[in-house]
């Protein structure tokens, strides 16, 4: 059996001890190294700690602990419960208006923070209830709620465009100009989609929503509470494509930001910076042992000439760049069913790498594709998380097949986006 072959057991080996529930990090790291011992000169590994070190001294990768910490920072400031309000009184006069608000205040917190998990359970916890006491079907609260609490997959500055940037090795602030036309895009039609079927089915919603007179004191409620987060995302993501701070700096930036926006809300106390941090360091770890985790899968891999094995085979079939893409989407996708898009980045990512540099791929318009994809793939039944995590604090009314029912029109639309990405990124800047 060749050493190709063994690279491929190998990641077909990982993959199925993820789905059977093994830890990650631990899976990665410990499978590769029994394969290494037992397919390859033992000197190999003397390899590892330089990789290791390579990784340690990646200044990018302290943006996600910063940026960790800026999106759990702001969950705790209340910040999202008071856009919600005051933008609910703008739309209050719209069909659907209190669904369009949730879509905007969505957008703005994925623009802040950057963490999917936080976002959706907020807006659940939030949102959710106002919208079923003023008459909203359960299906299409809750698809609105998730699929706008997901947008922080591809909003910037978004933790998955970082880790893409990282194993993509190409440049996280390019990542984040090429995500910025598409994720407007993407917020547009999910708007355009709200407002159109209030138009042609009145009946799925209310009424009369909660109509606000369009006053002074309306006026500068939305400016109070838009203002602050509004400077934040200019700071943190302005410098970024302007070109006057490195997306680590950036993300410090916008780390003290969030810590001075939950104490201008009156709730910055030890409790919450205790809870802050814990929280960060212990999503942070994870993420690192992952990342660990993979730099030795990564180094056993090559060495084993898994990834010229994969570039060969797909030369000799003579796959035209194209449908490998479409292959790669397509196992991106049903892998997101099962494993978080972490896993996903540090597992197949790196192995499919290889071939696309040998077609000659633009990589930033590849971890584009990847990013709205892994979004996708987040909100798709039966096993999107931000389904599981919208469930988890939703009235005992709210089934399960709501969720499904609700999010199908958003995935249409994601789907929608692929498409143009894929055949005219040129329109949106991404190529």
């Amino acid at each position: 059996m060749s050493l190709a072959v063994v690279a491929l057991i190998l990641f077909v080996s990982i993959f199925l001890l993820v789905l059977y529930g093994y830890p990650v990090a631990f899976t990665l790291g410990g499978l590769s190294l029994i394969y290494a011992f037992c397919f390859l000169d033992p000197n190999v590994l003397t390899l590892l700690p330089n990789r290791v070190m390579g990784v340690m001294d990646n200044s990018v990768l302290l943006a996600v602990p910063l940026f960790v910490f800026m999106g759990i920072m702001l969950e705790k400031s209340g910040l999202a419960e008071r856009m919600l309000t005051s933008m609910a009184g703008l739309f209050g006069r719209v069909r659907g208006g209190m669904a369009v608000s949730v879509v905007v205040v969505g957008a703005l917190l994925a623009a802040s923070t950057g963490i999917v998990g936080a976002t959706v359970i907020t807006m659940g916890l939030i949102s959710l209830p106002p919208m079923l006491r003023q008459g909203y079907p359960p299906a299409l609260a809750t698809g609105v709620i998730a699929a706008s609490g997901t947008l922080g997959q591809i909003i910037p500055p978004s933790v998955v465009l970082v880790l893409l940037g990282s194993v993509l090795q190409v440049s996280v602030g390019g990542l984040f100009h090429a995500a910025l036309y598409p994720s407007l895009l993407l917020v547009g039609l999910y708007i355009a989609y709200i407002l159109l079927l209030g138009l042609l089915r009145p009946g799925k919603f209310p009424a009369r929503e909660a109509a606000v007179p369009w006053d002074r004191a309306l006026l500068l409620s939305v400016v109070h509470s838009l203002l602050l987060p509004l400077l934040l995302i200019v700071a943190v993501l302005g410098s970024i494509l302007a070109g006057v701070a490195s997306p680590t700096e950036a993300a410090g930036v916008g780390a003290a930001g969030a810590v001075l926006l939950t104490w201008t809300q009156g709730r910055l106390d030890w409790p919450t910076v205790r809870t802050v941090c814990r929280d960060t360091t212990h999503l942070t770890s994870m993420v690192f042992m992952i990342l660990l985790g993979a730099t030795t899968f990564s180094l056993v891999f090559r060495e084993l000439g898994g990834d010229r094995f994969l570039v060969g085979l797909i030369e000799r079939s003579d796959l035209p760049e194209y449908q490998f893409l479409a292959l790669v989407m397509v196992v991106v996708f049903l892998a997101g069913f099962f494993i978080d898009f972490i896993e996903i980045v540090f597992i197949i990512v790196p192995v499919v790498t290889p071939v696309f540099v040998a077609y000659g791929t633009d990589l930033i318009w590849l971890g584009i594709l990847l990013g709205i994809n892994l979004q996708t793939s987040f909100l798709s039944p039966p096993f999107g998380f931000s389904l599981f995590y919208l469930k988890g604090v939703a009235p005992p009314g709210v089934t399960t097949g709501h969720l499904y029912r609700g999010i199908i029109p958003f995935l249409v639309i994601q789907a929608l986006l692929l498409v143009v990405v894929i055949f005219v990124p040129e329109w949106l800047g991404v190529r």
